[in-house]
């Protein structure tokens, strides 16, 4: 458990290698985090992967430990990617091929960006739930009542501290069972999650400009990709991200794979830890075996 000061804040983050020094001659995983939510939802996967591979959590601006006060981040793709860079480069992770980077949900567009950032030192990519979608005039009407919906939920989000509300934004986002510590969890993340971040971060994940660049961003990246979905997702779509694995896989040379998991919802390191962390795994080791086969 460290903190950074970076340009941004007063970034919180937490590296295996600091209680196991022998975690840094392993792989390297980075974790970034979805929409209003802090780091701690990795937790039990990372408990699974920390054996063989060096695992960081950070939380962003606006979530979890992080400290914004005294500073002025602005909350956008490019902001929220400056601060992981920071600690990428805090940590020495740019200076070989040994880093694997996870993004979920609005993560992944932050992701991506570090993908292409640091491609020299990139041996994956996984992209879990944050899709595309073709663009009609009734998915941009969509996304426009849905910016409206971002600013009103935000200002009544107390409520779903009080049953049944708490357990109906549960059941949105996870269609398996999980564990009450993590309702707890979930919940007292967005509730307390600072406004601006949380309303800057919903309406950029939705905006029509910045799916366009993440479309081209995700097809750029030459390293492995896996994209990964839980089929019950009730808060994005898993059309969308089943169409990005099928853009890449037509349009990119670099390996694309696709992991399913037919009754989970958007958690599925939450949902299925054990089925999630094997999936992970198999991605993180193909990724090393493809560059130790390239000249």
């Amino acid at each position: 458990m460290s903190y950074l000061a970076s340009t941004r804040c007063k970034l919180y983050y937490e590296d295996t290698a600091e209680s196991d020094l022998s975690a840094r001659d392993k792989p390297a995983v980075l974790f970034v985090n979805g929409w209003a939510i802090s780091s701690r939802y990795w937790k039990p996967l990372v408990g699974m992967l920390s054996a063989n591979y060096r695992c960081i959590t950070y939380d962003q601006s606006g979530t979890g430990q992080t400290i914004i006060k005294g500073y002025k981040p602005t909350f956008t793709i490019r902001g929220f990617t400056d601060e992981a860079a920071e600690l990428i480069e805090h940590l020495g992770l740019q200076r070989s091929r040994k880093l694997h980077i996870v993004g979920h949900s609005m993560g992944g567009m932050v992701a991506t960006e570090l993908c292409l950032r640091y491609c020299n030192a990139l041996l994956s990519a996984t992209i879990i739930a944050c899709g595309i979608f073709e663009e009609t005039p009734y998915t941009s009407l969509g996304l426009f009542f849905l910016g409206g919906l971002i600013d009103v939920s935000l200002n009544f989000r107390n409520i779903f501290q009080i049953e049944p509300l708490k357990s109906i934004f549960i059941k949105r986002a996870a269609s398996k069972e999980i564990s009450l510590e993590y309702h707890d969890i979930l919940i007292d993340d967005f509730t307390q999650s600072d406004k601006d971040a949380t309303i800057a971060v919903g309406k950029f994940s939705i905006d029509r400009d910045s799916l366009r660049a993440y479309t081209r961003h995700v097809l750029s990246i030459s390293s492995p990709m896996l994209c990964s979905v839980g089929m019950a997702d009730h808060t994005i779509p898993p059309e969308g991200t089943i169409s990005l694995y099928e853009r890449r896989k037509a349009e990119s040379e670099a390996p694309t794979h696709l992991a399913k998991f037919m009754e989970v919802g958007h958690l599925p390191m939450l949902e299925e830890t054990a089925e999630f962390a094997s999936e992970l795994t198999k991605h993180f080791e193909f990724a090393e075996q493809f560059y130790k086969s390239k000249p």
